[in-house]
This record gives structure tokens, sequence and C-alpha cells, in this order.
């Protein structure tokens, strides 16, 4: 039977960030899949965080971790109504639509 280490977690976590990098800089047309990848992003360094708190038997890990979800969650959240306004305003959530706002 294969246990599940450290490793295991670093390598899960290390293919869900270079993931997120690459949907940020390959997509740079679509809001909603530079968000997702932001998630991504965020979702990696959970996995590192508990991964390393389960490792050490430390709590603090764990603790960073909720503070990491509570700001992916208000990201989403104030993120996608920002898209939502935009998108009845103009009709579209490409990048370069939003770059004309500029004031």
């Amino acid at each position: 039977m294969v246990t599940v280490g450290l490793a295991h977690y670093l390598v899960v976590a290390a293919l869900l960030l270079v993931i997120g990098i690459f949907g940020i800089f390959l997509n740079r047309k679509n809001v909603i899949v530079i968000m997702m990848s932001i998630e991504l992003i965020l979702l990696a360094a959970n996995i590192n965080f508990i991964a390393f708190s389960a490792a050490l038997h430390d709590m603090v890990g764990q603790v960073f971790a909720m503070f990491v979800l509570s700001v992916a969650a208000a990201e989403a959240a104030i993120g996608l109504a920002i898209v939502v306004v935009y998108f009845r305003n103009r009709g579209s959530i490409e990048v370069d639509d939003v770059t004309l706002m500029k004031g």
C-alpha cells in the first residue's frame, strides 16, 4: 500500500500553480479564465500550507489556509459582480475592452 507523503502534495500544488500561471499568461482575452487561474494559484498555496502544517504537526498553516480561503471567496464574489455589471453595460468581458475604461 502506498502512503501519501509530503512530496505528493507538493507535486499536486506545483501542477496547480503551473496550470494557473499558464492560464493567466496564455489566455489574456477572457476575464473569467483569468479569475479562475488566480483561484488555482490560491488553491496551490492552500495545499502547500496544509501539507506543511500536517508534516510539521502545527496548526499555523491551516489557519493561514483559512485566511487565504476567505480572501479567495471575497475576490471571487467581488470580481464576479464587477464582471457582471461590466457585461451588462458593454456586452463583452474581454480584457482589451476593459482597458478602454482608463480615465
